[in-house]
């Protein structure tokens, strides 16, 4: 066995806080035992309160950033963040197709947690009929699935219907994260007074439900990333989908329930 580090690249957004993007990125794929190769779609100027403001890159640029690194290293598994330009979002379809690059896990940011949009319009139409094909798994919450689809989502039965929806629109597979639907299912679904964090996954038409205790505390900035970038970092050393999926959602509640005791410390 190889005493080396599976490689995952990570092409996404960079947060000067930490919170978020390629610094979230890096941090959960060293946690799996993955080494982490980066390029930068965009520096965003923000912190928890919100973004003030962003310098994306060009394609020509981020072209510049992924060649050098994928000449000289086995990149195992993908993970592909914010897109925030039409541009950069055929620049990535582009670059894996015509390199072979492991189908990417994409985690489609299409606003931040404090509600800033990251991504224009157009690029969201090119993420669907371009890269959305490519991927091996795409990773929306609620609001993100919502637009993708055009589908409103109060519940499991309309979370498995957007999930058809984009495998139809062309997705391999797909987790609808289901975080932002705690009141809705936990009305339903409650035992003991105990809501619910229910996230769903259809995996090349198999669905699975995947339930876990819902953690009362403050938001967690970056959940996201670290989902997408440990189901990456877990498919890279050989998991399957499901088996990945399931340990990086109790990875991701590890970490929320963490920042609720620091928050109360």
């Amino acid at each position: 066995m190889s005493s080396q580090p599976p490689v995952v690249l990570t092409i996404a957004g960079f947060d000067p806080s930490g919170g978020a993007g390629i610094i979230a990125d890096i941090r959960t794929i060293a946690q799996f035992g993955c080494r982490a190769a980066a390029a930068m779609t965009s520096l965003t100027f923000q912190n928890a309160a919100g973004v003030f403001g962003a310098t994306h890159e060009t394609a020509k640029s981020l072209l510049a950033q992924i060649i050098p690194v994928i000449a000289e290293q086995n990149i195992v598994a993908v993970k592909i963040g914010m897109l925030p330009t039409a541009e950069l979002v055929s620049e990535v379809a582009r670059l894996v197709r015509e390199n072979h690059l492991p189908a990417p896990v994409l985690d489609p940011v299409l606003k931040s947690s404090a509600g800033d949009e990251l991504m224009e319009p157009e690029a969201i139409q090119s993420l669907v009929h371009q890269l959305l094909p490519l991927v091996r798994l795409i990773t929306p919450n609620i609001p993100e699935a919502e637009v993708l689809t055009g589908a409103q989502i109060s519940g499991e039965r309309e979370m498995r219907s957007a999930a058809a929806k984009l495998r139809e629109m062309g997705a391999r597979s797909v987790l609808i994260k289901g975080g932002h639907l705690k009141q809705e299912l936990g009305a339903g679904s409650q035992e003991s007074g105990l809501a619910e964090a229910v996230d769903l996954l259809n995996d090349e038409g198999e669905v699975s439900v995947l339930e876990g205790e819902w953690i009362d505390a403050p938001p967690v900035r970056g959940t996201g990333c670290m989902m997408s970038s440990a189901i990456a970092a877990l498919l890279a050393h050989g998991w399957d989908l499901v088996a990945a999926v399931t340990a990086a959602k109790e990875y991701v509640a590890t970490e929320i329930q963490n920042s609720k005791f620091k928050s109360q410390g």
